[in-house]
């Protein structure tokens, strides 16, 4: 499969264009509004064609599908536009600014033909896939889970993260892992109650927690921010067990990660040797694509996290609990 990306955002550059590369797929295009920019990012990085418009990509360039990493309100334009000129795309996370966009994302996609894939690369690295299996196969009646995911823009308040017109925020950033973690080991909550805190003055959340009520009777903890140091981390809790990891949702291609559990008293450290996720995602998505099967991020899956993500704010500004049902 052949990408155009759509920016020279940080993450493209390292991260999603270098695992393409390491796969059996290709970057062949890169846009900026820039393109002087864009000359200079596929010059370094080997890429054979530049463009310093994203519409004139979409049009001519040799692809077959797009990454789109652009700031989060404007992946609906763009995933649509790029829909419009029938490539498939990758999108990264969340995939819009909130349910009724991610719903229309991917009606727009199934209308035009093309796969449609929010890009939550921590769920194709082998250790999210154990530990869910853990947690459905060896955890007996889970009663509690939490997640966290935070770390500091302290000294830099131009960050896009920062940015209310762009759908910036915690939640947005950071804690949509921890939603999505949450749901994958307990299942859909059917109630989410949240307190944010917007300590720039910014127009968003610079941290929130929230606690996601499921019908089981067990409760999920997440927890997002740009306040403090550098946490990664989810942790699940049952009957007979529990299982908990750190550095769980960015895990670097050369970095060696463990899992730790202990089921019916039995204690086990699990190790995983190097892997790169944003490989095992491009070659998921390019899978996905040529196989016309859905992707492991789904439809579904995107809207349910988005609706949970709206819940949680919606809950932190009427400072009351907020059902999902």
């Amino acid at each position: 499969m052949r990408f155009g990306i759509l920016s020279t955002a940080g993450i493209a550059r390292t991260a999603l264009i270098p695992a393409s590369e390491r796969s059996e797929h290709e970057v062949t295009a890169i846009a900026s509004r820039n393109v002087d920019r864009a000359e200079t990012v596929a010059s370094e990085l080997g890429i054979p064609n530049a463009y310093g418009n994203y519409d004139t990509m979409l049009a001519d360039a040799p692809i077959d599908a797009v990454y789109n990493p652009l700031p989060n309100a404007l992946h609906a334009e763009w995933t649509m536009r790029a829909a419009d000129a029938g490539h498939d795309v990758l999108c990264e996370k969340p995939i819009g600014v909130d349910t009724q966009q991610a719903r229309e994302m991917h009606d727009y996609c199934e209308a035009q033909d093309v796969t449609l894939m929010e890009a939550f690369m921590y769920r194709f690295h082998p250790r999210t896939e154990r530990a869910a299996e853990i947690v459905s196969e060896d955890l007996a009646n889970v009663r509690s889970g939490s997640a966290t995911f935070t770390f500091s823009l302290r000294g830099n308040p131009d960050d896009i993260r920062l940015d209310p017109d762009l759908a910036g925020g915690s939640l947005m950033d950071l804690g949509c892992y921890t939603v999505s973690a949450m749901r994958l080991f307990l299942g859909e909550p059917e109630r989410a109650y949240a307190t944010s805190a917007d300590t720039r003055n910014a127009g968003v959340d610079s941290q929130l927690t929230g606690i996601l009520e499921f019908d089981s009777g067990a409760t999920a903890r997440i927890h997002s921010g740009f306040d403090t140091p550098f946490v990664e981390s989810y942790r699940v809790e049952a009957e007979n067990g529990w299982l908990e990891a750190e550095n769980v949702f960015g895990a670097d291609h050369d970095q060696t990660v463990s899992l730790e559990y202990s089921v019916d008293g039995r204690h086990a450290v699990e190790e995983f040797d190097p892997v790169d996720p944003y490989q095992r995602e491009v070659a998921h998505f390019a899978d996905a694509v040529d196989s016309g099967s859905g992707p492991r991020i789904d439809r579904e899956e995107s809207i349910r996290n988005m609706a949970v993500i709206d819940a949680l704010y919606e809950s932190a500004d009427r400072g009351e609990p907020v059902s999902l049902s």
